[in-house]
């Protein structure tokens, strides 16, 4: 009797563990998936039509090339946490037509620390391209900085690394923004020493988080003073200039 009775008690508290870890993933991909960020149609739209740059969307990525086909390096981008990687086509437009193809990812999940695949695998939208670059934006900055291994350049919009690249071979351009409300300058700054002691760090003037993207306004990011143009072009002369050294 005692023995059938501690057989219940277990069956019942393994249904009760599973019960409680479905829930748990079940809500942690529900999480995943409510509150994504999507592109704004007007900025996506234009970039659509841009003449000089074409766009593919691919299996690894969105891809964008310059239309002529001459392009020599890449760089693969990581968006941020719950945003559209379409919401990255109009800001980075203009890296490709400059004649950097870049290859937006999507991240498993929305999340970029949930996908945990190499940059090879990405850069596969372009086999014929031999030198590429890495980046991304506020989280997804995090994850490229995981990915530098393979990289020649290291590209952050409003971020950060948590791995040390202190010691790497590595030329890095941080982009940052006076108004941003969740990868705060101080922030930025006090992460300095884990990148390399020849990084640029940039700080533009009246941008918030939300600028180096396209999805509109984002919980507990400042007020940008920037508009979406002139940051488009800021972003465009920094990046290019970066990788034209």
């Amino acid at each position: 009797m005692q023995r059938s009775r501690g057989r219940r008690v277990l069956r019942w508290t393994m249904w009760g563990v599973g019960a409680v870890l479905v829930l748990a993933v079940g809500g942690t991909l529900a999480w995943t998936q409510i509150g994504v960020m999507t592109a704004e149609e007007g900025p996506l739209a234009d970039a659509r039509a841009n003449p000089n740059i074409t766009i593919d969307d691919a299996p690894e990525g969105i891809v964008l090339a310059p239309a002529d086909g001459d392009s020599a390096a890449g760089l693969v981008f990581v968006p941020g946490a719950k945003v559209d990687p379409w919401a990255y086509v109009a800001v980075l437009q203009g890296t490709a037509e400059a004649g950097t193809t870049v290859v937006i990812t999507r991240p498993w999940l929305n999340l970029a620390f949930f996908d945990l695949r190499g940059l090879d695998a990405f850069t596969s939208a372009a086999p014929e391209i031999n030198e590429w670059s890495v980046g991304g934006h506020s989280l997804g900055g995090v994850r490229a900085c995981q990915l530098t291994e393979e990289a020649e350049a290291l590209v952050l919009f409003a971020s950060y690394c948590s791995a040390d690249l202190a010691g790497a071979d590595l030329d890095v351009l941080s982009l940052s923004g006076s108004e941003d409300g969740l990868s705060t300058p101080a922030e930025i700054a006090d992460s300095r020493h884990l990148l390399p002691a020849t990084a640029e760090l940039i700080e533009i003037e009246g941008a918030s988080h939300a600028s180096f993207g396209e999805y509109g306004p984002q919980n507990g990011d400042g007020t940008p003073t920037i508009s979406a143009a002139e940051m488009h072009a800021t972003v465009t002369e920094l990046v290019v200039s970066f990788f034209a050294d």
